[in-house]
């Protein structure tokens, strides 16, 4: 079975498509080689994967004949992505929330005029 339809099939890309463009980048690796979407795959080979910015590992247990249901996959695989992989994303995500609150950025029409109308001075009355 091919490498993208493995992938697509066991529910790590919701497109076939998505899985093809991901060989091409270069961010999925069979047995440690950077693999095309064409390369077969075969019980026992290691895939590493890059997505989300987590690097998954899984081991290939067994070929699904099309795609599985998400309570099925564990027959299919083995995810064998260490914890700190996961955890260095939680990290990525707080150090993005010390820059930058969610929902503040640039300001809105309505914003912008509550700002001109605080720096306006009122006019006095000659």
């Amino acid at each position: 079975m091919r490498v993208d339809k493995y992938l697509w099939s066991i529910r790590y890309f919701k497109t076939r498509s998505i899985a093809t463009n991901a060989c091409k980048k270069g961010h999925v690796k069979v047995n440690e080689q950077v693999a095309k979407a064409s390369r077969d795959v075969y019980p026992t080979d290691k895939i590493e994967l890059r997505k989300d910015q987590i690097n998954y590992v899984i081991v290939v247990n067994d070929l699904p004949e099309s795609r599985v249901g998400a309570k099925l996959v564990d027959i299919y695989r083995t995810d064998i992505t260490p914890k700190e992989a996961f955890e260095a994303k939680d990290l990525l995500k707080y150090s993005k929330d010390y820059y930058r609150k969610k929902g503040v950025g640039r300001p809105t029409k309505k914003d912008r005029r509550d700002i001109d109308g605080f720096y306006e001075t009122p006019e006095e009355d000659i």
